[in-house]
């Protein structure tokens, strides 16, 4: 399998999480969209560093050639379905009210006993 197939089977599960298991449908949403961009730009930053510098090679036989930011365009897709199965989920788990506000537990003694104050 080429890591082109592999990244595209990577989007089509991400959209099946997205649409049919967990049925957040994010990718219905402008939100979703508008924000995006935002996570393309540290993508292709840090694949930059990581595939400029040697640090990451392709095997050229595995991938398109066509790159962004030295990367190849595949690695955008894998970003994408991170990102979206990543989202998914925790849309999902805050839907059924796991966690829903930013709370972080009691903490340690000590900072039981600073709340208390002297």
């Amino acid at each position: 399998m080429t890591y082109t197939v592999a990244a595209l089977l990577g989007v089509a599960g991400a959209l099946v999480v997205d649409l049919m298991v967990l049925r957040t449908r994010l990718v219905t949403r402008a939100v979703f969209w508008c924000t995006y961009p935002i996570i393309v730009f540290f993508q292709l930053l840090s694949n930059g560093v990581l595939t400029g510098r040697g640090i990451v090679r392709y095997d050229p036989e595995a991938i398109v050639g066509l790159r962004l930011a030295y990367a190849p365009v595949e690695d955008l897709l894998f970003g994408f379905a991170l990102i979206l199965c990543t989202l998914s989920v925790w849309v999902w788990l805050g839907r059924r009210g796991v966690q829903r506000g930013p709370a972080a537990g009691q903490g340690s003694a000590l900072l039981r006993r600073l709340r208390r104050g002297p």
